[in-house]
């Protein structure tokens, strides 16, 4: 999702149009899954309003980050960054949920914190790079760990709702928020941003899905493949672009070698 909302920024850098056109591209894919899923399971729509008011963070307030943090820092850098939010859901998680500790996760949170270090220490940057786009991105990352962790609260309760039409009702609370943010319609010009918005409207349904069946200290850490993915991709298809180096890679791999050590001995 993040190198797809890059390459349809370099289209059209307007984030109002590319968070909109995102979210709500997002939205439809959910609704298409809620659908599906409700002649089995149904659809308890009176029960989905917790979900709704936690879509209002992520992926309301969150992917108006997200958005502007990727056009200007790049979808490399800030996929780096979002492979700290498991660290963030995690340390929620021990504190208010009252998950266990274990060694392998302590020592899989810091290698996901050296990381970040790496990222922070990297000196072959674009000359684009704008490093208020790399706060934005963990502003971004630190709400999709809340979110996380009220979906799985949620998830363990006594709710009836089917995960994926929890995550059209948190869908549809983030994209009214930024409707009302952006103040503009999408038009034709949210084509560029299709394959961004199907690619994330699937990751929230699988996501969802997740936190359904698994603890958020099992689930978020291996999230964190999302940064050795999105720095990947980013090599590959926007290599001219993204510059992306030796110390870049490293990071990455050490964020998913610690996602792999908690989620292999949870």
């Amino acid at each position: 999702m993040s190198v797809a909302l890059r390459m349809g920024l370099d289209r059209d850098p307007d984030v109002a149009l590319g968070t909109i056109a995102t979210a709500g591209t997002a939205l439809v894919v959910a609704l298409v899954a809620a659908a599906a899923e409700s002649p089995s399971r149904g659809l308890h729509l009176s029960s989905a309003w917790p979900f709704l008011l936690a879509g209002l963070l992520s992926p309301g307030l969150a992917q108006i980050f997200v958005t502007t943090a990727i056009r200007e820092s790049g979808s490399s850098r800030v996929s780096m960054i979002f492979g700290t939010a498991p660290l963030v859901s995690v340390t929620i998680a021990l504190i208010f949920l009252n998950e266990p500790a274990s060694l392998p996760l302590i020592a899989g949170a810091v290698l996901i914190v050296l990381g970040g270090l790496l990222l922070a220490r990297e000196r072959d940057r674009p000359a684009h790079l704008n490093r208020i786009g790399l706060v934005l991105a963990f502003a971004g990352a630190t709400l999709f760990a809340i979110r996380d962790n009220l979906v799985r609260h949620l998830a363990v309760g006594s709710t009836a709702v089917p995960p994926a039409v929890a995550a059209a009702a948190a869908l549809l609370g983030g994209t009214a928020l930024v409707a009302v943010w952006a103040r503009q319609g999408i038009g034709r010009r949210w084509l560029p941003f299709l394959p961004a918005g199907v690619l994330f409207g699937a990751s929230y349904i699988c996501l969802f899905e997740a936190y359904y069946r698994g603890r958020v200290t099992v689930v978020a850490p291996l999230v964190a493949i999302e940064s050795l993915v999105g720095v990947g991709l980013s090599a590959v298809l926007l290599r001219d672009s993204e510059l992306v180096g030796k110390r870049l890679v490293f990071g990455a791999l050490l964020i998913v070698a610690g996602g792999a050590l908690i989620g292999a001995f949870r």
